[in-house]
């Protein structure tokens, strides 16, 4: 007798299985028709809707199609900033977009309202272009082509000041040498006499211009760096810099302050007793006051040095010295978070490098801005003084085949004088601009530190 088998269901996961792969099946070829047949219903709606406004009125088509067009250029050039730009760089322009920058952007509009001209196709970007990642900035080519272009019109504006004084300087040369025809020689020298006083009076007047224009130089520089210093130290206190902030700041105050003074009531006034005095002594043979002169110049000059050399010790020893305590503390808090704070320390850590970075990004841009504002402030009055002391030498020049006259070596003095207002600017400047690059450098070695 043969044994019936006994029929066993099936488990029940395979069950499961195959009621789940019947159903895949199913609806792959359910989805396949509605693919065939166009447009979903969703769609199928929203084109009647916009057939049915369009067909109300010309203008509401219009309308739709500009915002259309909007939309979709809007989405394009979302999409394009968003993949050009980094996290850092919309941090940095956030951080620029909330600087108190309106005294730096002042003096940049004022030298781009004064001087803007002179640039070809008045190619001079804005503020915000040279500090935000990705800017236009100011090409080398383009600075050049201004700073010639200013000076061509000053040596053409000043021609007439050089053809006055080759003129004078020829008529009383004549009349120097025609004193032999008067039966009266008095006259002839009184005459000459006059011709001289004329030349001394346009000199000496040059000279105090030239003066001024420093003047004036420094005194924006010096209101420059009040404007810039605190909006640099505050990007400085943001990337953990507190020593170097509170050592430096003061002392940068009181050097720029000191330096500001020092060279205007000392050492413009020495250059300029010194030239009146060389001029005098060119007067008469008899009277020489050429040794005072000389040395009221020493003077002026030595005491320039001893500024600037003063000025930059102190600035680049304390920066340095603070920004390494900086470096040392911000690197030791950071280890200490990192690895003693459970959970949150490492992320707080990573997020705080986050931070300073886009910080020692945008004291940068603003550093570097600061730089090129000062060299503008000083360029371009300083290419001024070049001019005349230029025209002055040339006249001196010209004149000296003619004979060695006083008016000669008058001319000759003053061409001279003004090159040291010149060399008075430019260490000047040269001390603002070396404060922010040691400034820029501190911060960075903080950052190096860390």
């Amino acid at each position: 007798m043969e044994k019936r088998g006994i029929f066993r269901p099936p488990k029940l996961r395979v069950a499961l299985l195959i009621v789940c792969l019947v159903f895949i099946g199913w609806s792959r070829a359910a989805a396949s028709p509605a693919d065939e047949a166009g447009t979903p219903m969703g769609q199928t709606g929203t084109i009647v809707d916009q057939a049915g406004r369009s067909a109300d009125s010309p203008e509401t088509a219009a309308e739709g199609r500009g915002a259309a067009s909007a939309s979709s250029s809007a989405s394009s050039n979302g999409a394009q900033t968003g993949q050009s730009e980094t996290p850092i760089d919309q941090w940095v322009k956030s951080q620029v977009d909330d600087l108190p920058k309106d005294g730096v952007e002042k003096y940049w509009n004022q030298l781009m309202k004064d001087y803007g001209g002179f640039f070809p196709d008045g190619a001079t970007p804005s503020l915000m272009d040279m500090l935000l990642p990705g800017g236009e900035g100011l090409s080398l080519k383009n600075v050049l082509s201004g700073l010639l272009s200013y000076m061509w019109h000053e040596v053409l504006y000043n021609g007439k000041l050089l053809v006055t004084i080759v003129m004078i300087s020829v008529l009383s040369m004549i009349l120097e040498t025609l004193q032999t025809a008067f039966e009266r020689k008095a006259v002839s020298k009184v005459a000459y006499t006059l011709c001289f006083m004329v030349v001394l009076v346009i000199a000496v007047n040059s000279f105090n211009v030239a003066i001024g224009y420093a003047k004036d130089a420094i005194d924006r520089m010096i209101d420059f760096m009040m404007a810039m210093i605190p909006l640099l130290f505050a990007l400085l206190a943001s990337m953990g810099n507190v020593v170097t902030v509170s050592v430096t700041h003061p002392l940068i105050v009181f050097m720029i302050h000191t330096v500001g003074t020092l060279i205007h009531t000392l050492v413009f006034p020495l250059l300029f007793f010194s030239a009146v005095l060389h001029l005098v002594s060119s007067i008469s043979d008899k009277y020489k006051l050429t040794q005072l002169a000389n040395l009221l110049r020493n003077i002026g000059t030595g005491v320039l040095g001893v500024l600037l050399t003063v000025f930059l010790g102190v600035i680049s020893v304390r920066g340095i010295t603070s920004s390494v305590t900086d470096g040392v503390t911000l690197r030791a808090a950071k280890y200490v978070t990192g690895n003693f704070v459970p959970v949150i320390g490492k992320m707080f850590a990573d997020a705080t490098d986050t931070v300073i970075s886009a910080s020692l990004l945008v004291k940068n841009a603003i550093g570097l801005s600061g730089v090129i504002i000062i060299l503008f402030l000083c360029a371009f009055p300083a290419i001024k003084i070049l001019v005349l002391a230029l025209i002055y030498n040339v006249a001196g020049a010209v004149m000296q085949p003619l004979g060695d006259t006083p008016i000669v070596s008058c001319l000759q003095t003053i061409g001279k004088s003004m090159i040291y207002v010149f060399a008075a600017l430019a260490a000047v400047s040269l001390m603002f601009f070396l404060a922010v690059t040691i400034l820029l450098t501190a911060g960075n070695v903080t950052v190096m530190m860390r």
